[in-house]
């Protein structure tokens, strides 16, 4: 199947699992009239192939556009979890010479054990990509970012499942960090 194909198949899933109109209360407290639950699709069987080859044709494209060699990608637990696994299989699927890793961010560090924040396969001397499924004020993916750089990694860019294209492009973006989003508000709804 081409990636054009998988894009489409993958839109066409997130259209039917994952999109939702009417009244609802985002997580920003904000209302909205549109509701993305991507976790129905990158929890789904095919959804999360079809994430993993879009989102990691996307991760190679804007790698190669800025020259880097990125090492590993992850975000804030829960959203990012599946997605970050999905584009990590099938960086190693697509046998990439040098396949991305997987890590996972947690909303605050544990507190037993070696006390992380931060699990999987991080490695603060490589560019790292952060993840996310939707992007709305882009607070999550701030976040997340904060806690990588606290450990010592350098963010290259967002890697965004959906952008709702309500600021949150922009707040990441005003800080420094390129987002690159697979699909917008427009083309869902």
């Amino acid at each position: 199947m081409s990636l054009q194909a998988d894009r489409e198949e993958l839109r066409t899933i997130l259209k039917a699992k994952s999109v939702k109109t009417g009244k609802f209360t985002l997580a920003s407290g904000k209302e909205s009239d549109l509701y993305v639950d991507c976790r129905v699709t990158t929890l789904d069987s095919r959804g999360a192939v079809l994430v993993g080859r879009v989102l990691h044709d996307l991760l190679r494209q804007e790698e190669a556009k800025r020259g880097l060699s990125i090492g590993s990608l992850g975000g804030l637990t829960m959203g990012a979890d599946p997605i970050t696994l999905a584009v990590a299989m099938s960086s190693s699927m697509a046998g990439d010479a040098k396949p991305v890793q997987a890590f996972v961010v947690r909303k605050e560090a544990k507190g037993h054990g070696r006390g992380k924040r931060i699990e999987g396969n991080f490695t603060p001397d490589q560019p790292v990509v952060v993840v996310d499924d939707v992007i709305t004020t882009g607070d999550s993916t701030l976040k997340a970012i904060q806690a990588i750089e606290e450990e010592g990694g350098k963010v290259a860019f967002a890697l965004i499942l959906v952008d709702r294209q309500e600021g949150g492009r922009e707040n990441i973006e005003s800080k420094g960090y390129p987002v690159v989003a697979a699909f917008t508000r427009p083309e869902l709804v």
